[in-house]
């Protein structure tokens, strides 16, 4: 009874899922010994990707898709010791520093309190 019910519930969701034939239309790739790769894929619905990198030291690249939207969408990036780097249009930006913030900022350098005026003494000579 239970197989059954198994092979039911498999052949509903099999028929319920969409059918997506997204083939993949260019596979290139290259490894070599000193840890250097690259790859670059495209598949039939317009996605592509490609990277490029020293493995666990650098890697920069690229995707692109379309969105649910219709909108095209490009992310270019680099990664190394200092992060993940995405560059796109599409991408949110923070959104501008309020001037009464940045004159804050501004008379906090220009008045350091004691404590900091001892610190930048300290740091200035460990350089």
């Amino acid at each position: 009874m239970y197989k059954l019910l198994l092979i039911a519930a498999l052949l509903g969701c099999a028929l319920a899922a969409p059918l997506n034939d997204d083939t993949i239309t260019k596979f290139l790739t290259n490894q070599d010994t000193d840890g250097t790769y690259a790859y670059d894929v495209q598949q039939a619905s317009g996605i592509q990707f490609q990277e490029e990198g020293q493995a666990g030291h650098y890697a920069r690249g690229a995707y692109s898709y379309i969105s649910p939207e219709g909108i095209p969408v490009q992310v270019v990036y680099t990664a190394d010791e200092n992060g993940f780097h995405p560059q796109s249009d599409l991408l949110p930006t923070p959104p501008p520093i309020p001037e009464a913030i940045l004159r804050s900022i501004q008379f906090i350098q220009e008045h350091p309190t004691p404590e900091e005026l001892a610190d930048r003494a300290v740091r200035a000579q460990q350089i």
